[in-house]
C-alpha cells in the first residue's frame, strides 16, 4: 500500500517540476522581430502519463514551449536586388553640356568686347595688318609670361608637333587678317552677317576633304543661310567689295583652321589653351614680314600720330584692349574646340554673331534697312535650323 503511493508522489513531484520549468514571464529579444509572429500553441493533453514520460517531460515541455511560442527568422538583405536611393546623380553627359555651355557663353562675351574695341581702333587707325600683328604679339607675350612665372604649365612639344601646327597657323593667319581687313572697310554687323555663312563652308570642306556625308536636311538648311547672307549683302548701305571678300576668305580659312586643329590636337598632350598659344606664336612669325611689306613702319608711324591727335591717350588703351580680348576669346574658343567637333564649333561660332551684330548696331548706331535686317534674320534662322538638323 505504501509502495503504491510512491509512484504517485514521484508523479506529483514531476508535475510540479514541469510547472517550475515553465517560465513565469516571456523573455523578448531586444532585436526587432522581423520574422513571422506565431501564437503559442496549447500543450497537448494526454489521457495517461507514464512514469517514463513524466521523467522526460520537463525538458521536452520547456523545449516545446521555446520552439512553439515564437518563430524568429533572421532578416538577410537580398543582394541580387539593386539598392534604390532617392538621389539623382547627374550623368557625365549633362556635366559635359554644362561645361561646354560655360565655354560658349564666355567665348561670346569676350568676342563682343573684342569686336567693339577692334572697330574703334580701325576707325581711327585703318591699318589692319599691323592691328592683326599686335593682337597676335600680345597673346604670345601673355602666354610666355604665364609659362615663365609658372601660372600655366609650359607645353612639351617636338618637331612633329610644330610641323603639324604650321598649316593650322597659316590658315589662322589668313583668316585673322582677312576678317580685320573686312571690318576696316565695312560695318561690324555686315562682316558678321557674311561670316554667318561659315557652316556652308564647313559642310563643303568636310565633304570634299574629309569625305563626310550629311543627311538631306543638313544640306537644305544651308539654303536660308546662303540666301539670307546674299540678301543682306545686296541691301547693305555701305557695301564694299574688299570688305565682302575679306569676310568670305575669312570663313574659308577658319574652317580649314578648325579642321586642321582638331586633327592636330588628337593624341597630343598639349591642352587647348597651350595649343592656341603655340598657334599665336607661329602665326606671329608668319604675319610679321607680310605686315611690314604691305604697310610698313612709315605708314604706321604717320597713322599712329594721327590717331593720338584725334583720340588722345585713350587710343592706346583701345589697342591694348582689342589685343588682350582677341587672345582671350580665341583661347576660350580653343578650350571649347578641345571638347567638340569642328562642325559644332562652327555652329557655336555662328550663333555668337547674333550678340555681336546687335551690340555693334547699338553702339555704333549703324543704319540698317528692314530688308537688310530681314536678310540677317534669315541667315541666323538658317544657322539654327542647321544646328537642329545636324543634331
Amino acid at each position: 500500500m505504501i509502495s503504491s503511493i510512491k509512484p504517485v508522489s514521484s508523479s506529483l513531484t514531476a508535475i510540479a517540476g514541469v510547472r517550475r520549468s515553465i517560465p513565469a514571464k516571456l523573455q523578448f529579444s531586444p532585436l526587432p522581430i522581423i520574422g513571422n509572429f506565431q501564437k503559442p500553441k496549447p500543450l497537448p493533453q494526454k489521457a495517461l502519463l507514464s512514469s517514463q514520460n513524466l521523467s522526460n517531460f520537463p525538458l521536452a515541455a520547456a523545449a516545446a514551449q521555446r520552439s512553439d511560442v515564437f518563430s524568429v527568422g533572421a532578416y538577410e538583405a537580398d543582394r541580387s536586388r539593386p539598392i534604390e536611393i532617392g538621389i539623382e546623380v547627374p550623368d557625365e553627359q549633362s556635366g559635359q553640356k554644362v561645361k561646354i555651355g560655360i565655354y560658349f557663353a564666355t567665348w561670346w562675351a569676350l568676342n563682343v568686347v573684342f569686336n567693339i574695341y577692334n572697330k574703334k581702333v580701325l576707325n581711327a587707325f585703318p591699318y589692319p595688318w599691323l592691328t592683326s600683328t599686335l593682337s597676335l604679339a600680345c597673346g604670345s607675350l601673355m602666354m610666355l609670361v604665364s609659362w615663365v612665372t609658372g601660372v600655366a604649365e609650359a607645353p612639351k612639344t617636338d618637331l612633329d608637333f610644330w610641323k603639324t601646327l604650321f598649316p593650322v597657323a597659316l590658315a589662322h593667319t589668313i583668316g585673322h587678317v582677312a576678317a580685320t581687313v573686312s571690318m576696316s572697310k565695312v560695318a561690324v554687323s555686315f562682316t558678321h552677317i557674311i561670316k554667318s555663312s561659315e557652316p556652308a563652308f564647313s559642310v563643303l570642306v568636310s565633304s570634299l576633304f574629309l569625305g563626310e556625308a550629311f543627311p538631306l536636311p543638313v544640306y537644305l538648311s544651308l539654303l536660308p543661310i546662303i540666301g539670307g547672307c546674299a540678301l543682306a549683302a545686296v541691301t547693305e548701305l555701305n557695301f564694299n567689295m574688299i570688305g565682302f571678300m575679306g569676310a568670305m576668305i575669312s570663313n574659308l580659312a577658319f574652317v580649314f583652321r578648325n579642321i586642321f586643329s582638331k586633327k592636330g590636337m588628337k593624341g597630343k598632350s598639349v591642352s587647348g589653351m597651350n595649343y592656341y598659344a603655340c598657334l599665336s606664336m607661329m602665326s606671329l612669325l608668319i604675319v610679321t614680314p607680310f605686315a611690314i611689306a604691305v604697310e610698313g613702319p612709315q605708314m604706321w608711324a604717320a597713322g599712329w600720330q594721327n590717331a593720338i591727335s584725334q583720340i588722345g591717350p585713350n587710343f592706346v588703351w583701345w589697342v591694348v584692349a582689342q589685343s588682350v580680348f582677341y587672345h582671350l576669346y580665341n583661347q576660350v574658343s580653343y578650350m571649347s574646340l578641345d571638347q567638340i567637333s569642328p562642325l559644332t564649333f562652327s555652329v557655336g561660332n555662328t550663333m555668337k554673331r547674333i550678340s555681336v551684330i546687335v551690340a555693334s548696331i547699338i553702339i555704333f548706331q549703324n543704319p540698317v534697312k528692314p530688308v537688310n535686317a530681314l536678310g540677317a534674320a534669315i541667315a541666323i534662322l538658317g544657322t539654327f535650323i542647321y544646328s537642329q538638323a545636324k543634331q
